[in-house]
């Protein structure tokens, strides 16, 4: 679906939405267009019982005097409410309305939406964020579609009294939802499509956009000591690589900021091996390291003002003849070692050897890692905040206010010695496993801070919320790319 911009005015063709606040006569074209048809909106309204509560929808064919063929009238909410969110989330209810839309082209019409810090125009370019967002779908692999599932919408067109300076305002939010769009494809592809080396294969087009890519082989990772990493892909017929992604849009004298993912690619539990029953889900265990290269991709795209290094681990976990087994111990790059309890609890491991590598090559000012770490995340958190963790309570509060603001929510959970104690193993220095399934997601956070020293670091443990099997406002079921949004706003909000 292609997002344009046009003059205001009453169009003669395809399907045109309009809106109206609560509490609030009708303006503009929605008033137009009552006048036009003797009251068929008024009665409308009254008949229907429509309040324009935030998200409420009246659709009826278009009335006689009218070229169009529907009109769709949207409840707008009230204004006081009104938050770059807020407008995406009336953007989403937009386009899930269009769905089944019989046009080719739809017009958004609606009143002059402004605030104390939100203009027309930036409320436009929100609205039709949000609208873009919900509208990306994963049907690659469908090759017969009933007509009543198909949409012939292609174009949306939004209506501003200045369209050129409502589409510059738009610009930067399409950037970032074109990398919203790449992790939601890139985590939503099958395990036998992405796996290690086409993942790297895909990290590599961003130097399309301005980044810079390397890819570490397993030959590589090996002299510089990343068993913990390496161990994991052992059993795989897959090669492990390490990608790391340089964006360089900030002063040269600045340290930059450091993005882990773990990039587990599919995901049997190795010798610990899952239960059948969705094991497939597993193949977005991956979702961290496609965080990384999404936000990558929104920041090179919208120019942004920031070094950024990000850093994918990818491996993909396997059982087999060569594979990790229980009871194993493995150096880590940092010489660290570490007896392997549960080949299931492969994520730590991976990011163990991804964060040292990270800091001590990067230097980093501050360093986050987002991994579809635990199970027992989604037990606390179920599948409406992600977990998170940190060493450092600015970073941590930053975290969480643009993740409120972008409505991809965090909560924090407790670091502490009493549980890192828990992961200290009798042979070796560390533990992947705590002593009892107690504090899971903690146990797991604690494992990763003895790999990352006294630098700023944050943890977010998105298990619960990368894939979501019902859908949320701003996505459909499946890929949310969770993280993208929150991480981008956040850099956005304190390094630009």
């Amino acid at each position: 679906m292609k997002i344009n911009f046009l003059e205001r005015s009453l169009v003669s063709e395809g399907t045109l939405v309009i809106g109206a606040f609560e509490g609030k006569k009708l303006q503009d074209v929605a008033s137009e267009i009552d006048k036009k048809t003797d009251g068929v909106l008024t009665r409308s309204i009254a008949i229907k019982d429509f309040k324009g509560s935030k998200g409420e929808v009246l659709r009826f064919v278009a009335p006689h005097g009218l070229k169009i063929s529907e009109v769709i009238l949207l409840g707008l909410g009230k204004e006081k409410d009104i938050t770059p969110l807020y407008l995406e989330e009336l953007g989403a209810t937009i386009s899930a309305v269009l769905e089944r839309c019989k046009d080719k082209t739809a017009y958004v019409n609606l009143p002059a939406i402004t605030t104390k810090t939100i203009n027309e125009n930036l409320s436009i370019a929100h609205i039709a964020s949000g609208a873009l967002l919900r509208s990306w779908k994963f049907d690659k692999y469908h090759t017969k579609k009933k007509d009543s599932e198909k949409s012939r919408l292609q174009n949306l067109v939004f209506m501003s009294g200045s369209p050129k300076a409502a589409k510059s305002a738009f610009e930067p939010l399409n950037q970032v939802a074109e990398g919203v769009f790449l992790t939601r494809h890139v985590v939503s592809e099958p395990p036998n499509v992405i796996y290690p080396e086409s993942l790297a294969k895909i990290a590599k087009d961003l130097k399309n956009v301005g980044v810079t890519v390397e890819v570490l082989n397993e030959a590589q990772m090996q002299k510089l000591g990343m068993n913990a990493l390496l161990g994991v892909g052992q059993g795989s017929i897959r090669e492990s690589q390490l990608v790391v992604l340089s964006w360089n849009g900030g002063k040269k004298s600045e340290a930059p900021l450091a993005i882990v993912g773990k990039g587990v690619t599919f995901d049997t539990g190795g010798i610990s091996i899952k239960p059948a029953q969705d094991m497939d889900d597993m193949k977005y265990d991956m979702a961290g390291s496609g965080v990384v290269l999404g936000l990558m991709r929104a920041l090179a795209g919208r120019k942004a003002k920031v070094n950024v290094v990000g850093v994918m681990g990818l491996v993909e976990n396997m059982p087999s003849g060569s594979a990790q087994r229980p009871g194993d111990i493995v150096t880590s790059m940092s010489g660290q070692t570490i007896e392997v309890l549960n080949t299931d609890a492969e994520g730590r491991l991976v990011l163990a050897d991804a964060l040292w590598y990270t800091q001590k090559r990067f230097k980093p000012q501050v360093m986050i890692d987002l991994a579809t770490l635990t199970g027992a995340i989604v037990i606390s958190l179920g599948h409406e905040h992600a977990g998170l963790f940190s060493n450092n309570d600015q970073l941590a509060t930053r975290l969480k206010d643009a993740g409120d603001a972008t409505g991809e929510k965090v909560w924090r959970l407790p670091l502490g010695e009493f549980y890192d104690k828990d992961i200290d193993s009798g042979v070796a220095d560390v533990k992947n496993i705590g002593s009892g399934r107690g504090a899971g997601s903690i146990t797991a956070a604690q494992f990763l801070q003895r790999f990352v020293n006294n630098i700023p670091w944050a943890h977010l443990d998105i298990a619960g919320t990368a894939w979501d099997k019902k859908g949320r406002t701003l996505s459909v079921k499946g890929a949310t790319a969770f993280g993208v949004r929150l991480l981008n706003k956040w850099i956005q909000t304190h390094y630009e």
